[in-house]
């Protein structure tokens, strides 16, 4: 089974559909590559997703532990080469989790869940991943 449809809406929009619940994703080509910037660019989403990912592998831990994640969030950079062909380099992401009495081994496993995501495992090795966490 597919597990998501893509429709060309034209203008250098898609349309993403996820098979299993029908929730929809809109794309636009960025501003500095002929687009609108009016909602994620293919490229945005490929380095939100790692954050996504990572947050993922967090809960489960989490979960597992009784630790209250909410609230935690992440801020997402992500950089295009300027040299050569035009793609991602560099993926900047910043987790802030708010105040929880966080344990040491805690807080070393939840930053070794970024290490073990399936998306950061995914990633070729010549996008640089530049992961920080700050634990209020």
């Amino acid at each position: 089974m597919a597990t998501s449809k893509v429709l060309y809406k034209g203008d250098l929009r898609t349309e993403l559909t996820h098979i299993l619940s029908n929730n929809l994703v809109l794309t636009d080509a960025p501003l500095d590559n002929n687009g609108k910037g009016q909602a994620f660019s293919p490229t945005d989403l490929m380095s939100t997703s790692l954050a996504s990912c990572i947050f993922t592998i967090m809960g489960i831990y989490a979960q597992r532990e009784n630790i209250d994640l909410s609230n935690s969030s992440a801020n997402v950079t992500k950089i295009m080469s300027n040299e050569g062909p035009r793609r991602v380099v560099k993926i900047k992401i910043d987790f802030v989790f708010p105040a929880n009495n966080y344990s040491e081994k805690h807080k070393k496993a939840l930053i070794q869940c970024a290490k073990t995501c399936p998306v950061a495992l995914s990633l070729h090795p010549d996008i640089e991943q530049v992961i920080s966490f700050e634990f209020l």
